[in-house]
């Protein structure tokens, strides 16, 4: 059994109660060695050092209990690609949304990761897991959005090694026997989505190729990347005509737990629509008082999915003004940027 403790400390404190804010430390334990990657099962432990009750956002760290990636794995020093779910995320529940921890105590997070990374490509041998710790943290009384507006808690992550003999590929368990939607109007719904996704981002594409890399509404979003990496995801999603693709109205892996839109796993990139998702409106809502920044647009949820499936994009962020403030790096390689862009060249353009 091996563990490792991490300490965290806030880079930057908002004009309220968290300014006192001191501290997390993250404990995962498990084994140092196992006969079989089935037997890959971590404990990740954080708890509050500080004074105060904290509230976490526990999507794309630690603290998310879905196969999502809450580690990075490396053997040899190269990184071992991932297989699990990328999300698509509302932020309107906040209280489901974020992990309280109460001053001085604990929250624990169990993580099956056996079928979520490619061990067999890598072959036998020690792998190292660095646990995802970059959490964003508000007091337990202060407004939870906008995203951007949160404390940002960084920590100079540690690693862990596993020695694994058996690196067979396992494959998640579906928790439900099919895959399909048998419903019409759903099914309706999902089709009218993926059409509009498609062209939400053939109107970037086109946008960015005639207005360039010094457009402002470009720079706020993706900064100084050149403009070919973010028009090759863009053109991607465009071209999209996989037969073999399932596009699903049914949760068969058990994701959808009120905050999830919709959900891609990426070894297979079959997507996955949650309830809420059936929520959202079309695109030319846009033009009628629906806001960019409530990202309830299907079109956009769904392009968010398809740059997961045919450009390996990842959930660095949400929410449009939390994607804004990422670097050029995360911003290029964030699905819900391209959400956020698409549709409001949609909105400046087509309304």
């Amino acid at each position: 059994m091996f563990f490792f403790t991490v300490a965290l400390c806030a880079s930057a404190a908002l004009a309220n109660p968290l300014k006192r804010f001191s501290g997390l430390t993250v404990e995962v334990t498990g084994p140092e060695s196992v006969a079989s990657v089935a037997d890959l099962t971590f404990t990740a432990a954080i708890t509050n050092t500080g004074s105060e009750d904290v509230k976490v956002l526990k999507y794309g760290t630690i603290l998310d209990s879905l196969p999502t990636r809450s580690f990075t794995v490396t053997k040899d020093g190269a990184n071992v690609a991932f297989t699990g779910v990328k999300l698509s995320v509302s932020l309107e529940d906040t209280d489901t949304a974020f992990t309280t921890i109460p001053a001085g105590e604990t929250v624990t997070v169990s993580h099956d990761v056996s079928a979520i990374y490619d061990y067999a490509a890598s072959g036998a041998g020690t792998f190292s897991f660095a646990p995802i710790t970059d959490f964003k943290v508000a007091g337990s009384e202060d407004a939870l959005v906008p995203i951007s507006g949160l404390a940002k808690v960084t920590v100079d992550a540690g690693q862990v090694s596993v020695d694994v003999a058996d690196v067979t590929k396992r494959e998640m368990h579906e928790k439900r026997a099919t895959a399909s939607c048998s419903n019409t109007s759903q099914r309706s719904f999902i089709s009218s989505s993926y059409t509009e996704g498609k062209a939400l981002a053939s109107q970037a594409s086109s946008y960015i190729s005639s207005r360039g890399a010094s457009d402002s509404l470009y720079t706020a979003y993706f900064g100084a990347t050149a403009t070919s990496r973010v028009t090759s995801v863009l053109n991607a999603v465009a071209n999209e005509n996989s037969s073999s693709r399932t596009l699903s109205c049914t949760d068969s892996y058990g994701v959808c737990d009120g905050n999830v839109i919709a959900y891609t796993v990426i070894a297979t990139t079959n997507i996955y629509y949650c309830s809420i998702f059936f929520n959202e409106r079309a695109t030319t809502a846009l033009c009628s008082g629906t806001t960019v920044a409530s990202r309830s647009i299907r079109g956009g949820t769904t392009l968010h999915e398809l740059t997961h499936a045919v450009a390996d994009t990842d959930d660095v962020t949400y929410g449009c003004s939390a994607d804004q403030a990422l670097s050029d790096a995360n911003s290029v390689r964030n699905a819900d940027n391209y959400n956020c862009f698409t549709t409001q060249v949609y909105a400046n353009t087509q309304c």
